[in-house]
């Protein structure tokens, strides 16, 4: 229970700091009802890993640190990244390899946090390969 309590907590400051850092007049952060309209694109459809946005989002926590936080559910045609780097949200979850994979391609995006302990990646090779460690991957 206190973990999530901590990942909600995290969620709100994440973007509480993120918006007041990122907010620019002339577009993103657009001001309604004094609240800052910021835009969350999830990396996949509604499920528990995402319970702590929408739990803040529920519990007045980005309300009283003066966001409007519109929450989209991600699928498997949706790529966050792009989806931020082409301005239809501020805010994305993904995993760390996507977003420098879209900054080594000139994409203007900006890694926040990492909210995951461990990431989820595996690499894995064909095991007549011979790739046992990750060093060997080198080169």
């Amino acid at each position: 229970m206190r973990r999530k309590w901590l990942l909600a907590a995290l969620a709100v400051a994440s973007l509480a700091v993120a918006a007041a850092a990122g907010a620019r007049p002339d577009a993103e952060g657009a001001k309604r009802g004094g609240k800052t309209e910021v835009t969350l694109q999830l990396k996949w459809v509604t499920q528990a890993q995402f319970a702590g946005y929408y739990a803040a989002k529920a519990k007045g926590y980005y309300d009283r640190q003066g966001l409007d936080v519109n929450i989209k559910v991600g699928g498997p045609s949706i790529t966050p990244e792009q989806v931020v780097v082409g301005g239809q949200a501020e805010f994305g979850i993904n995993w760390l390899p996507s977003t420098l994979a879209t900054r080594d391609k000139g994409g203007d995006i900006v890694n926040i946090a990492q909210v995951f302990t461990r990431s989820g990646m595996t690499e894995v090779t064909w095991k007549d390969t011979g790739i046992r460690t990750i060093k060997q991957l080198r080169g």
